[in-house]
């Protein structure tokens, strides 16, 4: 070996040890590893962020920016509660959600995906009385597989393409991937779905992550085209009951009715009382048609001059003052009435003043607060603290656990350890947090459904699709170019466009493509796989193949599935080469290989998600995983051999 080869082997060799010892980030260690080449002279400085430049690279980043797109609209998750069946069939339902999984994870990032799903497998698993874990696996090896299918379902087709575009010209196209990967994804669902029930340790549910702030009381309004229309208040419960809702009280005509009678039929206009957990808020939303009283253009008040709170005593039907008495305490200081936004939808009519304007372009989010013991505003409503008017945010819900009040929410007065959920501009409810002492939580997914800007992403996306699907343009632009529509049509916040970036992996992947490519010149690549061919495969192709395959999926059972295809490429070029057959099946088989990781949880980052939620140990992955990895292996191998011979 010369000198050249001996050093990228040190460097390559210890980059892998790096990864696989986890205890600094993937990135870091790339960044570290180009330096290291840089310095020894293995990548010329001028060519060290090359790899940046790469499409693999901008396609990646593309696709994470509109799949970011299509799960903040609510694009996904209401295509998911429309698709799925109402079986109470435990194995149909998993299976279903299984393949929507998959489905999804074929045009979006699977990781998003799955993030999307989760609520709605937990859930399933409460209502089926099982361990959630024995849901979660499989949807997670699920999305895993559907990633395979197509060009953009996942960063290591991307790099495998980019790969194959240096060294034959051309890339492969957005079905490429299919024939094969299709086959294999079909294969391991059905066995993921059947064999869970044996396969999946039975756990009990780890601890969450996030401050667990019980149910939320909030208020909806029944809309001409809600699915609630002209149904009684108990076919009403019996549809809240899919996600453990249920209605507490309900207004109507500006009457409260405290105790509603389970036969009244709803009528568009109603609002509706209702307790709901705040993971399947947005579900319950965008499965019935319904939406947030307070994010909703509230009707002309029929008297502005009532402004005595209503008392708890009250009767089955009282009268409903609160809009009355909010538009009277929020007359103050009106300069003029418009739109709050949100993410750039007209969603309620306020008034406010000239101090709280602000342009239609600023972003809205929706944040959880938790009242402090000594803060400002205990004992006081939303219609005391002119919330609207003064802030310019509004009040979705309010959490109190261990008491219940059917009040309106802004007539509701706040007490220590409430937790309420705020819409409006981050900088306006930060400023309301700190003026009355409120602790903000941590982010977590509260997502409400926004159906033009969902129908908006998507139409997006599925152009982005077809566009490089049919060649028009290569996939870098054609994704590139949706990102542009999502900011022309503020689909996402033009200053929060970058955020589903994953910015480890882009800067994982731009640090290792000058690297492969030292493998590539230095002979290197050529050394590993004659050094493979001359001492496994016994110079037989079927063989190499095969051990490329699983080489490639242990490696990612370790590292990332990313680094692990980069790594692998030239290796895979190196061995067609020796052998004199066409590289595109080893190419291929990488691809598989890298996104194949079932073994442990950290292999794949939707691996990682589960692990909690799941409340799964390290070792209990490879039980449905390694059997997984086997039926990979058989079946893939002969389609390869079939649709792209050597």
């Amino acid at each position: 070996m010369t000198q050249e080869q001996w050093l990228i082997f040190g460097i390559l060799g210890t980059t892998i040890a790096l990864f696989l010892f986890g205890r600094w980030r993937h990135d870091l260690v790339a960044l570290l590893s180009l330096l290291a080449c840089v310095i020894a002279g293995l990548i010329p400085s001028a060519e060290a962020f090359a790899g940046f430049a790469q499409p693999a690279v901008i396609t990646v980043a593309a696709v994470l920016v509109l799949s970011h797109g299509l799960q903040k609209t609510g694009a996904v998750e209401a295509m998911a509660q429309h698709i799925l069946p109402d079986s109470k069939n435990p194995l149909i339902a998993l299976g279903a959600l299984t393949l929507i999984g998959a489905t999804l994870s074929a045009f979006m990032n699977n990781v998003g995906a799955m993030a999307l799903l989760m609520p709605i497998a937990v859930q399933h698993a409460s209502r089926q009385g099982i361990p959630p874990g024995k849901v979660l696996m499989p949807l997670a090896f699920g999305t895993i597989l559907g990633g395979m299918t197509t060009l953009i379902g996942t960063p290591p087709n991307m790099i495998v393409a980019g790969f194959r575009a240096e060294h034959s010209g051309s890339g492969f196209a957005m079905f490429d991937f299919t024939p094969v990967g299709l086959a294999v994804a079909l294969a391991g669902i059905v066995f993921a779905v059947l064999c869970s029930r044996w396969l999946v340790p039975h756990r009990e549910q780890g601890n969450a992550d996030s401050f667990d702030t019980g149910t939320y009381l909030t208020e909806v309004r029944i809309g001409d085209n809600a699915n609630l229309v002209d149904k009684t208040l108990r076919e009403a419960e019996q549809l809240l009951e899919d996600d453990d809702a249920q209605i507490v009280g309900m207004v109507r005509n500006d009457f409260r009715v405290t105790a509603p009678l389970p036969g009244r039929r709803l009528h568009a206009g109603d609002i509706l009382v209702i307790e709901a957990d705040p993971e399947s808020l947005g579900s319950t939303l965008t499965r019935l048609g319904l939406k947030l009283e307070e994010s909703v253009k509230p009707e002309e008040p029929e008297s502005a001059d009532d402004d005595t709170s209503p008392s708890d005593a009250e009767q089955d039907a009282v009268p409903d003052k609160d809009q009355a008495s909010e538009n009277k305490a929020d007359s103050t200081d009106i300069s003029r009435t418009r739109p709050i936004l949100n993410d750039g939808e007209e969603i309620e009519q306020t008034t406010e003043p000239k101090k709280a304007r602000r342009n239609n372009d600023d972003e809205v989010v929706i944040q959880e607060l938790v009242v402090q013991p000594n803060a400002l505003l205990l004992g006081l409503t939303a219609t005391d603290l002119q919330i609207r008017s003064r802030f310019g945010i509004n009040l979705l819900a309010i959490s109190r656990r261990g008491h219940r009040t059917v009040k309106r929410l802004r007539w509701t007065e706040l007490h220590a350890g409430d937790v309420i959920l705020m819409q409006g501009p981050p900088e306006a409810i930060a400023g309301f947090a700190m003026e009355y002492q409120c602790i903000p939580l941590a982010q977590r997914q509260i997502l409400i459904p926004n159906k033009r800007k969902a129908w908006t992403a998507l139409i997006i996306m599925l152009l982005a699709v077809a566009v490089a699907a049919t060649g028009f343009l290569p996939a870098a632009l054609a994704f590139t170019a949706g990102v542009a529509a999502f900011m022309i049509t503020r689909v996402v916040p033009v200053r929060r466009i970058y955020d589903g970036i994953d910015w480890p992996i882009i800067v994982l992947l731009g640090a290792l493509m000058p690297m492969a490519a030292a493998m590539a010149s230095t002979g290197a690549a050529d050394l590993l796989a004659q050094g493979l061919l001359n001492q496994l495969a016994q110079g037989n192709a079927i063989i190499a193949l095969t051990l490329t395959l699983i080489i490639t999926m242990t490696l990612s059972d370790f590292m990332n599935n990313a680094a692990t295809a980069a790594v692998m490429c030239p290796i895979a070029i190196s061995i067609a080469a020796q052998l004199g057959v066409d590289a595109d099946s080893f190419l291929l088989a990488v691809a598989i290989g890298a996104s194949c990781a079932f073994l442990t949880p950290i292999g794949h980052q939707n691996n990682t998600l589960i692990l909690g939620p799941g409340g799964f140990r390290f070792s209990d992955y490879w039980r449905l995983g390694l059997p997984m990895e086997i039926l990979v292996v058989l079946i893939s191998v002969p389609l390869l051999l079939l649709f792209w011979p050597l």
